[in-house]
């Protein structure tokens, strides 16, 4: 292996961050974890609330039932990742790359999207009440039984994206 294509481990509270690292539980509150690769890592149930992921891979990473509460992955890369009920309110998402995540069942309430890749993304069932989902790309989004309410969708792209009947009636989109 080259060193440019070589990925350090890094220990951060105790935890060994790598890809495909067994994370389940962890407490990683606040960790400076940006630029990080946790590609394919195990995070179920880990407490990232405060955590800035900015710039991190965590491409197919399991998140689910995680704490995300308030945590930065800006321009980070969560594609094909798994984020089911998961708590994300007041997260900042921005343009990340989360294409064919799945989200279903989260708290997204109040988190920042905008310019956020969600293209082919599960987000059914999920609280998104006041979040920013501006210039987003949703092309293809599963958004059936969510909670759109105050949801800002100003530009962005609801190419083939599902919705349930009347629930747009709540979102603001730009004229």
């Amino acid at each position: 292996m080259t060193a440019a294509t070589k990925t350090e481990a890094k220990t951060v509270n105790g935890y060994t961050i790598a890809p495909h690292a067994d994370l389940r539980g962890a407490n990683l509150r606040g960790a400076d974890l940006k630029g990080a690769d946790l590609r394919g890592a195990n995070l179920r149930g880990a407490d990232l609330r405060f955590a800035d992921l900015s710039g991190a891979c965590l491409a197919g990473a399991e998140l689910s039932d995680a704490d995300l509460s308030w945590a930065i992955f800006r321009a980070a890369n969560l594609t094909d990742a798994r984020i089911t009920c998961a708590k994300l309110s007041m997260a900042i998402i921005r343009r990340a790359k989360l294409e064919g995540a799945m989200l279903q069942f989260s708290d997204l309430s109040n988190a920042n999207l905008a310019y956020a890749d969600l293209r082919r993304a599960k987000m059914g069932r999920s609280d998104l009440k006041g979040a920013s989902l501006e210039c987003a790309n949703l092309r293809g989004a599963d958004l059936r039984r969510a909670d759109l309410a105050d949801a800002n969708f100003d530009g962005a792209n609801l190419s083939d994206a599902a919705f349930d009947e009347g629930r747009l009636v709540f979102i603001k989109a730009g004229e």
